[in-house]
Parts: structure tokens; sequence; C-alpha cells
């Protein structure tokens, strides 16, 4: 072959390479640009998806527990983490409480129900339930169509009220619900009702603690709104309708007159000499103790 067609074609080939790898390396770029855009997208999306999560799942599921705060760690294109930051308001008392590790990546978020579901120190016949880094008793509300629970139906508040310049966080239980307007009745004004339990579901809680969530919401004022706002809270927190207690609850309830909404318990706080007005009321099924803290001179207590 004559040799300047072969420096023809050698020059063709390389002209033809160095194209080949300039549009290789454009389309690398874009890719890595688009790449880099829709994993920061997802990253975002899944972030915000998390935090409204870990607000509504703390609305209607967590007597008593305040989020203080919540911030992104470990936070890259791929995902990261959100710490939230938790206590509990006992009576003007600020008492810390578990913290939550959850994760979001591109495929979704996961909740830290690890340290949601309390852990179960067993003795014997006795039991009670502990928030996992606090080792604080968890306050248990017994719901009123369970007949039959591992160590039976506790009523702690002759032992609260012999608590010394103490302030605590009491779940009470009712025998049969009560509506707002009974509540206001029967519960003392110098106690705060921190919590109200609307619901849960029915299990066999005979052979051990379930640990299964209850349902309800904080309102001191107990109010018309702050119920509207909890039906709407469980609707978004079970939009996919696969949770049947709510979904039950929902229908029993969205339209019903508010003077005719009726509640299981309530979680109230106070000094513990204050509850001495509740022992021996036979509305009360009964009475679980939570957080307990002493009274410091330099903290008021609320009430």
């Amino acid at each position: 072959m004559d040799p300047s067609i072969q420096n023809a074609l050698k020059k063709a080939k390389r002209k033809q390479w160095i194209i080949i790898t300039l549009i290789s390396m454009v389309v690398c770029v874009i890719l890595l640009f688009t790449f880099n855009r829709l994993g920061n997208y997802l990253s975002a999306q899944n972030t915000a998806r998390l935090h409204d999560s870990l607000f509504l799942q703390h609305a209607i599921s967590q007597p008593n527990v305040t989020i203080d705060s919540q911030v992104t760690a470990n936070s890259s294109m791929f995902g990261g983490n959100i710490i939230t930051n938790r206590s509990k308001n006992i009576n003007g008392y600020l008492v810390p409480w578990s913290t939550l590790t959850s994760s979001y990546s591109w495929f979704g978020v996961d909740i830290d129900h690890n340290e949601l579901i309390p852990g179960i120190q067993l003795n014997g016949t006795n039991s009670y339930e502990y928030d996992k880094q606090t080792k604080q008793k968890v306050a248990t509300f017994y719901h009123p169509a369970i007949e039959q629970y591992y160590d039976g139906v506790q009523n702690e508040l002759e032992e609260v009220i012999q608590m010394n310049n103490y302030v605590a966080e009491v779940a009470i239980s009712f025998k049969e619900p009560l509506t707002i307007k009974q509540i206001r009745q029967n519960i003392p004004e110098n106690l705060n009702i921190a919590w109200l339990y609307m619901t849960s579901e029915i299990v066999d809680e005979d052979s051990g603690p379930s640990s299964l969530p209850v349902y309800g919401y904080s309102d001191p004022d107990l109010s018309k709104e702050a119920f509207a706002e909890f039906i709407n809270n469980l609707k978004q927190y079970d939009n996919n309708q696969s949770i049947e207690e709510i979904q039950k609850y929902i229908e029993e309830n969205e339209n019903k007159p508010f003077n005719e909404v009726t509640v299981l318990g309530v979680m109230v706080t106070g000094r513990t000499e204050n509850f001495k007005e509740l022992v021996g009321k036979d509305f009360i099924r009964g009475a679980s103790v939570g957080v307990t803290a002493p009274i410091v001179p330099y903290i008021q207590p609320i009430k």
C-alpha cells in the first residue's frame, strides 16, 4: 500500500479515536452531572420525607414525648442520618429521652424503631417497660377491652404519693371510655393533662407485653380543633390504609360530634402529692408510673 495512503489512514484513525474520546468524556461529564443531580434530588426528597414522618409519628404515638431538635448527619448524595433529640416534660421538669438515629437513602427511609420500642424487664410475674437509653420506666396504658395483662393491671398511685418532693407522670387508664366533659370533671386542676390515649390494637397481653403503639395526642385545652388535627394526622400516618385499628377509628369518629368523642385514658403530670386526689376513684382501671424527677429549689413546677 502506498505510504501516503497508510499515513492518511493512520491520521484518520487517530482523529476518529480523538473524537470518540472527546465524545466519551463529554458523555461521562453529563452522566456524572445527571447522576449527582438525581442523587441529590432523591436524597433531599427522602430527607424531607423522613423529617415529616418522625414529627408525624411523635404527634400520634409517643405519649408526652417532645422532639427538641432534629438534625441531618453523615449526609451525602447517597443518603445519611437524621438525629432526633427528645425529652419529656414532667410538670415543668425536662428529662432526657432516647435519641433516635434514623436513616434515608435513594431507596427510602428507615425510622429508628429499635429505640422507639421500649425494652421489657421481666421479674417473675412482675414486669415493666423501660426506655432503652435512659433506663427510665415507661408508663403503660391498659385498654378497657383487654381483660388480662401479663402482670395484671397495676395501680401505682399509692406508691406515687409516698414519694416526697418529686414530680411524676402517670398513665391513667379508664374502666370505660370517658368524654372530654367527664375528663374535665374527674381530673384535678392541680395536675397537667399531658396526653390523651384514644385507641390501640386489641391483642393478647396475657403472655407478655406486646409493646404495640398506642395512639393519641397532646392537647392541654381539650379542644375540638386539636381532635380534628389528630384525625388528619392519623390519615396522613396511614395514607395507604394498612393499619386496621387506625382506619376503624377514623371511620367511627371522624364525623362524630366532639361532645361524643371518648378517651381511653390520659397521661397526667404533677407533684406526687397532688395525685392523692385520684386514689380510690372508681373511674380508674389502672395507673402506671412513668418518669419521676426530684424537685430542686431552682426549678419551679408548673403546678
